[in-house]
């Protein structure tokens, strides 16, 4: 392997768990989809990912990585992607974290993590695929392209119809979410989760703005230097 203090960690040169790993360490804090997706018996399925985020908003759309059985056999969500090409994206809160957690369980293929852990659902309006009651956010989806990278990797491209939310998160004259209101979580790596409590704020600054701060600074470096 390379000199990681000079040349950095070679992924090619890993081993798969300790790319895995590595990323999810890095690659933090990671929005969390859980997605409810309808078997071929019309169960309601429901697994959590966070290898998720949004990816255009003209298309909608947003990106979900897909990763398959060691025997590489598709999971339930998949599989049923596969088959009917909808899904609802639910964005996870401090008081859904149990219940996201729960639906992660190994279930065997063919129960419904719903029914399991009790989940009320609401029908959709764009989809068959029913919502979640309790999540903050529901995003109604239909699947637009996948794309496969390996025997166990697939991206996922949604196309998302819908947005419900739950009354008073958006004060919809602007679109402005109330984040503390949301309090949504995020995925860090192995039992690792974060809320989102605490925040600071950047102002994005024009060239010009940019410019007249520098000019600033640097009058203040010849005064202090004088």
């Amino acid at each position: 392997m390379a000199d990681k203090g000079t040349s950095g960690i070679s992924l090619r040169e890993l081993d798969p768990r300790d790319r895995y790993k590595l990323l999810c360490g890095v690659i933090v804090p990671r929005p969390i989809a859980l997605v409810t997706t309808l078997d071929e018996n019309g169960a309601v399925n429901a697994a959590p990912f966070s290898f998720f985020n949004v990816f255009s908003e003209s298309p909608a759309l947003i990106v979900l990585g897909l990763q398959h059985k060691p025997d590489h056999a598709p999971k339930d969500t998949t599989r049923n992607i596969h088959r009917d090409g909808e899904f609802v994206v639910h964005m996870v809160d401090e008081a859904l974290s149990g219940a996201m957690n729960d639906c992660a369980v190994d279930f065997p293929s063919g129960d419904s993590e719903v029914a399991a852990t009790g989940l009320a659902t609401l029908p959709s309006v764009d989809v068959k695929v029913p919502r979640l009651a309790a999540a903050p956010f529901a995003l109604e989806c239909r699947r637009h392209v996948v794309l496969t990278f390996s025997p166990d990797r697939e991206l996922l491209v949604g196309e998302v119809l819908r947005v419900h939310a739950r009354d008073g998160l958006v004060d919809e004259a602007n679109m402005y979410v109330d984040l503390d209101a949301y309090r949504p979580i995020g995925r860090m790596f192995g039992n690792l989760y974060t809320t989102q409590r605490d925040t600071f704020a950047l102002s994005r600054e024009s060239h010009a703005q940019w410019l007249a701060r520098q000019d600033k600074t640097e009058l203040k470096k010849e005064l202090k230097d004088a």
